[in-house]
């Protein structure tokens, strides 16, 4: 069996490997509406939330759309808080639908900092809401979101977060740190596979959803309240993934969300310290490094792609390479979801036997 360590998707136990082999049932009768409410509650848990949360049959980046076609009209000016690719994406959809976005970007392995966003808040006071990744997987960084909401909210604004690799893994209670809508997705941290998206929404969320303009019919949060109070979603959902998810949220919550945390600090402090021992540096600013993957830079002569190609076809270890323009340049290692210190130490050891093959001369 492969040795997955990517920054999604992530491997599976066995209990929930066999959840997806259960039958199909009627997405409209009361079996379901036992499971989608049963998973709502537990999703709460995770998000630390009391608010409005609802499944979406779709991919992280289809949740990203939902956020901001439920929350904004063309021309609204918008304030990209971006430290990588996804921050990119994020405003990239927001251009799209129309909104005027106002970008602010921090250099990459960096994170965002509160005090250039609230000088951009004082310089454009129509920005109406600011988008944030709170952690990127790009780059390795986890944004201090805290201290970003706590900005955006002086100023009155709504706060749109993308948590995709974040929420099941690292610490991010959306109600205190007065997140408006919050979006993530199945298979970062919560070893579920790919294919569901979950979002949070707040009062202030509601508030900016009924006077958004942008064209919306899939996405629509009216219609998935609607629907939630039956115990359905509008629209025929994933329904493998949906008991997939079922069984995880319920591993997860077991294990408790001070243990999941402790855990991925654990397991990413023994990647980090792994990484450096063999002569390597992280990009990552190791101040805000990622819990969920660490990004290590190509040095010494490495051949990332090369190391890559032997890491998979010889040791069955599958990492990433790095995006856009870290191409080459960067690879990443996920530890994210059901992860040990024990799989990252097999991860370093077979990084450590191919980095010589690989044209490394540390």
């Amino acid at each position: 069996m492969e040795n997955l360590r990517l920054p999604g998707p992530t491997p599976l136990p066995n209990e929930v490997l066999q959840a997806l082999t259960k039958q199909m049932i009627n997405h409209r009768g009361p079996e379901f509406r036992q499971i989608i409410n049963g998973m709502t509650a537990n999703l709460k848990q995770l998000f630390q939330t009391e608010n409005d949360l609802f499944l979406l049959t779709s991919s992280g980046t289809g949740g990203l759309e939902a956020v901001i076609v439920n929350t904004l009209s063309p021309g609204d000016k918008v304030l990209s808080v971006s430290i990588g690719v996804f921050g990119e994406r994020f405003a990239s959809i927001a251009e799209q639908f129309g909104a005027e976005v106002i970008p602010l970007r921090f250099e990459w392995g960096k994170p965002a900092d509160a005090d250039a966003v609230r000088q951009a808040l004082q310089a454009e006071p129509q920005i109406k809401a600011v988008l944030v990744t709170h952690n990127e997987t790009s780059t390795g960084v986890t944004n201090d979101l805290a201290s970003i909401s706590s900005v955006v909210k002086e100023f009155d604004k709504l706060l749109l977060v993308d948590a995709m690799s974040s929420i099941g893994s690292i610490n991010l209670p959306v109600d205190d740190w007065h997140c408006d809508v919050t979006v993530t997705c199945s298979q970062k941290g919560y070893m579920a596979p790919p294919g569901l998206a979950m979002v949070s929404v707040n009062q202030e969320g509601w508030q900016a959803h009924s006077k958004a303009k942008m064209p919306r019919f899939y996405w629509d949060f009216t219609r998935a309240k609607s629907y939630l109070e039956k115990g359905q979603t509008p629209w025929t959902p994933a329904l493998p993934i949906v008991f997939a998810l079922s069984t995880s949220l319920e591993m997860l919550l077991k294990e408790g969300l001070s243990n999941i945390f402790a855990r991925h600090a654990r397991v990413s402090q023994a990647t980090r310290e792994g990484i450096k021992s063999l002569g390597l540096s992280l990009f990552a600013q190791e101040s805000h490094a990622s819990n969920t993957v660490t990004a290590v830079r190509s040095s010494n002569g490495l051949d990332i792609k090369k190391m890559l190609q032997i890491l998979r076809e010889e040791h069955k270890i599958v990492l990433a390479g790095g995006q856009q323009s870290l191409d080459g340049k960067i690879f990443r290692i996920g530890h994210m979801g059901w992860i040990t210190e024990n799989d990252i130490e097999a991860v370093i050891s077979a990084i450590k036997v191919v980095l010589p093959q690989a044209g490394f001369k540390g």
